[in-house]
């Protein structure tokens, strides 16, 4: 991704300084981001007497980033990471205006690196998973993806549990490609960075909160295979009655002579859409498995998700296949083929639906 430099007399002018900018300031800022769009046809069935649209224009603007970061005089590396987003796209439809997705502090040295504020915790960060290789876009927590509306089933193998909420973390140095990640959030309530508050907030059974995670994964390489893979669990607490939330799963990745084979597994219990304690015996497995090759400017490759909600009796399932591949035109431009086949059924209201889409994107970092 390429970053602009801003100096200190271009910062106060931007207005991205509160205060004066001194010569000893150690911080350099950089500002940078992606956006994906994309124009679809699309092929989905009837739900009831609804229809829904045969052609759509994508537009994803989740990665804004505003970052400061500088080596101090004591060695220590510190920073601030801001992400903006195109309102509320990471969690729906929304409108034309910008928020805050991620908004946290951190130091980093050799005793590793400690993160505060409002982002992923570390079974997020350090989680591998089956690869993207349509740009900006893949099957496991995709960025755009065209399937009829579905009730509460993940399209995910991270850990959503309290993603962007305010939290702390701490990461351990990489010993021997060996890592471990922990974090702690108050609450999971608010799915991105929260204002301060002047007052306690009072404790609610309707969301999960003290939720604590524990990840570990490994990156190395073997005769020019390179090998990753990771693990985590997370848990929380609810005053709901007979409620025990928690999430668990691992993946991994190997790579050799341009191929990329990924894919992941996760499980969650007693959570309802990612983050609402459930007492109704809720329990949601999703896979996903997938293969890229890469040569030169050119990726091509095909992904699968499967992701099965089991909730008191009643299942819900929805997967997606997706087959497709990008052309780098230099310069952080990229060129997509993006083929998706989805489906979702239930046993509730004995629902089974298709939706099928080809679509090309145009993927920008900056």
């Amino acid at each position: 991704m390429k970053k602009t430099l801003l100096g200190t007399t271009a910062l106060v002018t931007a207005g991205l300084l509160a205060g004066p900018a001194l010569a000893s300031d150690p911080l350099k800022v950089t500002v940078g981001g992606n956006v994906v769009t994309g124009f679809y046809f699309v092929d989905a069935d009837n739900v009831g007497g609804t229809s829904f649209q045969d052609t759509k224009v994508a537009l994803v603007a989740r990665n804004i980033d505003i970052k400061a970061e500088g080596t101090l005089d004591n060695g220590l590396v510190a920073g601030v990471d801001a992400k903006l987003q195109l309102d509320n796209d990471w969690n729906g439809t929304g409108g034309s205006y910008a928020s805050f997705r991620q908004l946290f502090a951190y130091l980093e040295g050799g005793f590793g690196k400690f993160e505060i504020g409002g982002t992923d915790g570390a079974a997020y960060k350090m989680h591998y998973t089956s690869p993207w290789f349509v740009p900006g876009n893949g099957v496991d927590s995709p960025n755009i993806l065209n399937i009829v509306p579905y009730y509460g089933e993940r399209h995910s193998t991270f850990s959503l549990l309290a993603t962007d909420a305010n939290k702390v973390s701490y990461f351990t140095p990489r010993l021997a490609g060996f890592q471990l990640g922990l974090s702690f959030t108050p609450d999971a309530n608010n799915k991105g960075p929260n204002e301060n508050g002047l007052v306690l907030a009072p404790k609610t059974d309707a969301y999960i909160r003290d939720v604590f995670e524990i990840a570990a994964n490994y990156a190395g390489t073997f005769s020019g295979v390179d090998l990753g893979v990771d693990g985590f669990y997370t848990t929380g607490k609810s005053d709901s009655e007979n409620v025990d939330p928690k999430e668990y799963g691992f993946g991994a990745n190997l790579g050799y002579a341009g191929f990329t084979l990924g894919g992941a597994w996760y499980r969650s219990e007693d959570i309802w859409a990612t983050f609402y304690p459930d007492s109704n015996n809720n329990e949601n497995t999703t896979w996903t498995l997938g293969l890229k090759y890469a040569t030169g400017p050119w990726t091509v490759g095909t992904a699968y998700l499967d992701g099965d909600q089991d909730w008191g009796g009643y299942y819900y399932r929805v997967k997606t296949l997706q087959v497709g591949g990008g052309y780098n035109l230099g310069s952080g431009v990229d060129l997509g083929l993006d083929i998706q086949f989805s489906n979702y059924k239930n046993n509730d209201n004995n629902q089974d639906y298709d939706s099928k889409s080809v679509g090309l994107v145009l993927a920008i970092a900056f």
